[in-house]
């Protein structure tokens, strides 16, 4: 398996983002990125898709587009669209008649920021996810991080400070999402999660003074989605976006912080006497199985068994277990960074089954 970064959920001047193409292009390049996929509010712009390259480095632009019902007061139930190929937003009214829409373009649809605050300072709504009895959607935002600045930024002075210290506003997926999630996996439902920047580079003024506030570059160094594909990126945009687009569906992937440390590298397995799963995958446990982690860097990592934490190794970089109960499994570490623990990992699950 090879391993693509990419990072999603990123709004140019098609929408309420201030960059264009080339700008978020030479952002993701400088922050060594394999592929960014952009996602205007209700508006997926054609044509547009390509690789860009510079100094010897390649990134692949997709779009898609974040869908949500613009006659709504407040605007909740955002959707991320990605890999229908085909505009969708005028199905933002019915939820359900969206995701079903989709689906049958063989697209996924990641609610995103299901949970949030808003930030009235900042004229910033909570948009988060209300339409709970929906289904077929491929998965949650599990950790979005402008939704995080609104978690955090609760006073002006605050909102300063993450201003120009955005290195220290990432936490941890907000609990409530990842309660949500653990919530619907152990019920059976197959959710995959991925991390969004939710990128907008947006321009502050205030008298003479301007600062751009959590700029692309921020964003694509920090929340990113690690994908595990077949091939390297071979500069065929449709062989390569099928498979990006086919790790996002199903759950092939982990959300790496990259910020303190790199992710790349991590791995996460289960092995039976006859199967060897990956991320996403299922196995037949029939006799027991062995979980195998491996980090790139010293971390406290934590096996999660049907919502319950079964494992925890403090500063370590491998960890073994072996398990003998069906559910589901996924993996989520810590690293210290900037005086606190944070989140650094958060995988999909493996599906353990009769």
């Amino acid at each position: 398996m090879r391993e693509l970064v990419c990072n999603l959920h990123i709004h140019s001047k098609y929408s309420d983002g201030t960059g264009d193409y080339a700008t978020i292009a030479n952002a993701a390049l400088r922050q060594n990125l394999d592929v960014v996929i952009i996602t205007d509010h209700n508006v997926l712009v054609e044509g547009v898709e390509r690789f860009i390259e510079s100094g010897g480095k390649k990134v692949l632009l997709l779009t898609g587009e974040e869908v949500h019902d613009q006659n709504r007061l407040p605007q909740k139930n955002h959707t991320l669209v990605i890999g229908a190929r085909r505009e969708v937003s005028s199905f933002a009214g019915d939820p359900q008649k969206l995701m079903d829409e989709v689906a049958k373009l063989e697209g996924s649809t990641f609610l995103a920021h299901p949970h949030e605050y808003d930030l009235p300072m900042f004229h910033e709504p909570d948009i988060s996810w209300v339409s709970w009895e929906v289904n077929g959607y491929t998965g949650f935002e599990l950790w979005n991080g402008f939704s995080e600045f609104k978690t955090y930024a609760r006073s002006f002075p605050k909102a300063m400070f993450y201003a120009f210290f955005p290195e220290f506003m990432a936490h941890s997926p907000h609990p409530t999402t990842l309660k949500k999630w653990d919530e619907l996996l152990t019920a059976g439902r197959k959710i995959f999660a991925v991390g969004g920047s939710d990128s907008h580079a947006l321009d502050f003024r205030k008298g003479f003074f301007q600062k751009t506030v959590l700029p692309y570059d921020f964003h694509f160094s920090a929340i990113n989605n690690h994908l595990l594909v077949q091939n390297e990126l071979s500069g065929n945009i449709d062989l390569d976006s099928r498979q990006v687009y086919f790790a996002l569906k199903h759950g092939s992937s982990f959300i790496g912080y990259d910020l303190p440390a790199s992710t790349r590298g991590f791995t996460f397995t289960l092995e039976t006497e006859d199967q060897l799963a990956q991320m996403g995958e299922s196995v037949h446990l029939i006799r027991g199985g062995t979980i195998h982690v491996h980090s790139p860097s010293r971390a406290d990592i934590e096996i999660v068994h049907n919502g319950k934490v079964i494992q925890n190794s403090e500063n370590v970089s491998q960890l073994v277990k072996t398990v003998t109960e069906n559910g589901y499994y996924r993996v989520q570490c810590k690293i210290n960074f900037l005086g606190k623990k944070r989140g650094w990992i958060y995988t999909n699950p493996i599906f353990c089954e009769h």
